[in-house]
């Protein structure tokens, strides 16, 4: 039987009475990689900053199953990354500053190498390209070396190359022992991916199963409706 990492109780979240997440109650399992899914709208991002910790929630517990109970060491990707205004060495230098260890220009020059944009190291972070700015983000997660990551539809407006470089960085992280809990509403995405999906529609989760179930057999009529609905889209668009 798989362990749980992280255990949401009957969670809920709130904004001026609007219920904006509806009594999550959910098992995230330890180094599993987790996909959550679901239409615009639905509350994942929202999920995701809960879960990190950037919101607290209106009622319900959130218990991480660690030696000490405390979170572990972790960060977020935004869909929209942050870029501070220096170049994309600074970037990284700047976020390890209380990071102990092996000097930090040592570490995010190697960092940069792992991503291949250590020909970009002295170019402003402002101006680099969508696809690199997002390429720059999961360096910089990188070199913080967390026990988690979050990534909030980090492929969202990417073209495919671009698409394909994030997501083979997002492999390589796993690979190294990172678990990953990532937001997305692209089912192709997810399929390549695999992993445990949960799916949210309306701020509630409808269906929690392996990517290859959730896909085959969908637990939820919501999920399927969600399913049907993405590949008449796709079918439509091409």
């Amino acid at each position: 039987m798989s362990q749980s990492l992280l255990s949401l109780k009957d969670v809920s979240y709130q904004i001026n009475g609007k219920p904006l997440l509806k009594n999550l109650s959910i098992d995230i399992e330890k180094d599993a990689f987790t996909l959550v899914l679901g239409p615009n709208g639905a509350g994942k991002s929202l999920f995701l900053r809960l879960c990190h910790s950037l919101v607290l929630p209106t009622s319900g517990q959130l218990l991480w199953h660690t030696n000490n109970n405390l979170p572990p060491r972790q960060t977020m990707v935004f869909q929209s990354p942050v870029m501070l205004r220096r170049t994309a060495l600074s970037n990284i230098t700047y976020a390890l500053q209380y990071q102990p260890g092996q000097p930090r220009l040592e570490q995010a020059m190697a960092a940069l190498a792992w991503a291949n944009l250590d020909h970009l190291a002295n170019r402003s972070a402002t101006l680099l390209s969508r696809g690199e700015q997002q390429q720059l983000a999961l360096a910089r997660a990188w070199a913080y070396r967390p026990e988690v990551l979050f990534l909030d539809e980090p492929t969202a407006s990417l073209d495919p190359n671009a698409c394909s470089r994030v997501e083979r960085l997002i492999a390589l992280i796993r690979q190294q022992g990172t678990q990953v809990i990532m937001s997305t509403h692209n089912l192709a995405q997810a399929q390549r991916l695999g992993g445990s999906v949960i799916y949210i529609e309306e701020g509630a989760m409808v269906a929690h199963q392996s990517c290859d179930t959730f896909f085959s057999a969908p637990s939820s009529s919501l999920a399927a409706a969600f399913i049907n609905r993405e590949a008449m889209h796709k079918e439509v668009s091409h």
